[in-house]
């Protein structure tokens, strides 16, 4: 009997799944601040959802079709303020965190006292750089990722 060796024929290689994009909800009812945060956050390949205060960004999440990780709001927004649509949108998504862009630090800590587990504070205004640092340390953690997953083409 001789022993024959046969060409291994490989099949066609199967595509990782694609992995999520992390998906931001940005609320400001500062047009300019709402477009400045959504360009520096879509150009590094976040998928963002914007509104224009806390009654357009509940209606936004009710349409959603998957659920937010992170929240990036104003405080001082007309009807309701960044922390309390924070506590609303936490009720929603449990796992969702948020950052907080705003001017008015002090009433932010006056009203809210302290932030809770997964939020951060980052002034207004503020650079890019800062912006894109802030998001990932409340989204990846302190030592995490400087970039989302993206599937380039």
């Amino acid at each position: 009997m001789s022993s024959r060796i046969l060409p291994f024929k490989q099949g066609p290689t199967a595509k990782p799944a694609p992995k999520p994009k992390t998906r931001v909800l940005i609320v400001d009812d500062d047009e300019r601040m709402r477009l400045f945060v959504d360009a520096v956050l879509r150009g590094e390949g976040y998928e963002t959802t914007v509104a224009e205060d806390g009654d357009d960004a509940i209606a936004v999440a009710a349409k959603a079709p998957a659920p937010f990780d992170l929240l990036v709001t104003d405080e001082m927004m007309p009807r309701m303020r960044g922390h309390q649509l924070a506590r609303y949108m936490r009720e929603l998504y449990l796992n969702i965190k948020v950052l907080y862009l705003s001017g008015f630090r002090e009433q932010l800590f006056n009203e809210n006292g302290s932030l809770w587990a997964d939020e951060a504070f980052l002034d207004k205004p503020c650079t890019p750089e800062a912006l894109l640092q802030a998001v990932s340390r409340v989204v990846f953690g302190p030592h995490g990722k400087a970039k989302p997953e993206i599937d380039r083409p």
